[in-house]
């Protein structure tokens, strides 16, 4: 009967060890999963494409020898087709008595026209569409009032006085806020009305909008969204509120206005959710919007792919997504603690085999029990130097516990003492190579056991 105990007991130490490697396999090769953060795929691949949207105009230009030639005679030259304004006070002051040309071209134009304009020195200033440059820098808006300015009635005031003052390198005027808003008039607002009703939509005179892109809108506003479409508005005239009319009509609805080139969100979560998707959306796009002459279709596409992205980033109204239990992500946190009681079982057996079977007797039980031993404390080390491993060292330490499993299967089947140290050798090369790596002198197989041993 004690000798059947005892071979249960042999053989659980070598199961516990068994568990002890499979749970290190696993918590090792757990540590080089890549994690993908995916809180809602965006759906969205709306982009403004270069050459393929539209975006080049008929507009057209001279030669940069004649438009050298009119830089020379005006201070101001306006080509066919330009749309840029400023507020013409303000420029002067900025200017002073400095001789500071402008050539102001008009938007789309193709790559060749475009560096016909960049060829014609005498220009201080170049302005192509509602893009401001000279002197090798390039002025942008960076905030909502200068985007909605520029693009709402290509307004470039702000631009030009802070370009001209770099050039003279004098100090950056305060930028200004100077598009005004209306009340839109009964008419005007019955008008919009009776066609958002029946279609959705409302396209103003000299618009280009030719339909709302319906499958970008569907992911954008799901339970769908009022549109309407105005031209860029007359610089210096007040723009009609038609956002604001509109949402004290429907508070429940979402409404997209576009004056132009810009686009203004009213509506549910509005105070949450406009100001971010637009300067998302103009960050990202405005310096091709300044330079082209986008259809208003195309543009509003890519800013309804702008709110896809917002909605399905959580920041606007979407759920959090359902996540599936992984069993393995809930147990790893155990598997160390798992891992140490099994090496910690193996040690008290083999202690307790070691003692019962006297290793201090003949020579070669003695090497036995050493051996056993040495094991019991190079399986201690990998336990413990685990912990600090990563993927550059964990090929040396499971090389290591290889070597180890080894020279246990050859203890239990009784081969000889010196295949035993020869695999423990061989497992000690591996260990002090992974401390080496680790970069702790103190888990070095030699400190190491001389340690235990003291």
């Amino acid at each position: 009967m004690k000798l059947r105990w005892s071979r249960q007991l042999h053989l659980l130490r070598w199961v516990l060890l068994v568990v002890a490697v499979l749970v290190l396999v696993v918590f090792v090769l757990a540590q080089r999963q890549s994690i993908e953060v995916s809180y809602g795929q965006s759906p969205s691949s709306v982009r403004l494409e270069e050459g393929a949207a539209g975006e080049l105009s008929d507009a057209t230009v001279p030669s940069a020898q004649e438009m050298t030639t009119l830089v020379a005679a005006d201070s101001v030259v306006r080509l066919p087709g330009a749309v840029a304004h400023w507020d013409e006070q303000r420029v002067r002051e900025a200017i002073g008595d400095d001789d500071i040309r402008i050539l102001v071209a008009p938007p789309g134009l193709d790559e060749a026209e475009n560096d016909r304009v960049r060829e014609v020195k005498n220009a201080t200033v170049r302005v192509i569409g509602t893009q401001v440059s000279g002197g090798g820098l390039v002025a942008t808006p960076d905030t909502l009032a200068g985007w909605r300015a520029q693009f709402a009635t290509h307004d470039v005031t702000n631009q030009l006085t802070a370009l001209i003052a770099r050039l003279r390198k004098a100090p950056a005027p305060a930028e200004r806020d100077e598009v005004r808003w209306r009340e839109p008039s009964e008419r005007e607002l019955a008008t919009v009305l009776a066609d958002l009703r029946a279609g959705g939509s409302h396209v103003g005179r000299g618009a280009t909008l030719d339909g709302v892109p319906e499958q970008v809108a569907r992911t954008a506003f799901p339970d769908g969204a009022w549109y309407v479409a105005l031209p860029a508005q007359p610089y210096g005239e007040p723009l009609p509120a038609y956002g604001p009319a509109l949402a004290r009509v429907a508070p429940d609805r979402p409404i997209v206005v576009m004056y132009g080139g810009w686009i203004e969100y009213h509506g549910p979560a509005a105070a949450e959710f406009a100001d971010l998707a637009a300067v998302s959306f103009y960050a990202q796009s405005g310096s091709r919007l300044s330079r082209y002459d986008y259809p208003q279709r195309n543009v509003l596409g890519a800013y309804l792919g702008k709110v896809t992205d917002v909605r399905y980033s959580g920041l606007f109204d979407r759920p959090l997504p359902y996540r599936p239990l992984d069993p393995l992500r809930v147990a790893l946190p155990a598997l160390p603690w798992i891992f140490t009681g099994c090496v910690a079982g193996f040690l008290v057996l083999s202690a307790r085999s070691l003692r019962r079977s006297g290793v201090l007797g003949a020579s070669g039980r003695a090497r036995h029990g050493a051996g056993a031993a040495r094991l019991a404390g190079l399986t201690a080390l990998a336990v413990e130097v685990s912990l600090l491993t990563d993927a550059r060292s964990n090929p040396a330490l499971t090389r290591g516990i290889g070597k180890l499993q080894a020279a246990r299967a050859a203890l239990d089947d009784g081969l000889p003492a010196r295949h035993v140290w020869e695999l423990l050798d061989e497992a000690t090369v591996e260990l002090d190579e992974t401390a080496r790596m680790v970069g702790i002198a103190s888990y070095r197989p030699a400190s190491y056991l001389q340690g235990r041993l003291s």
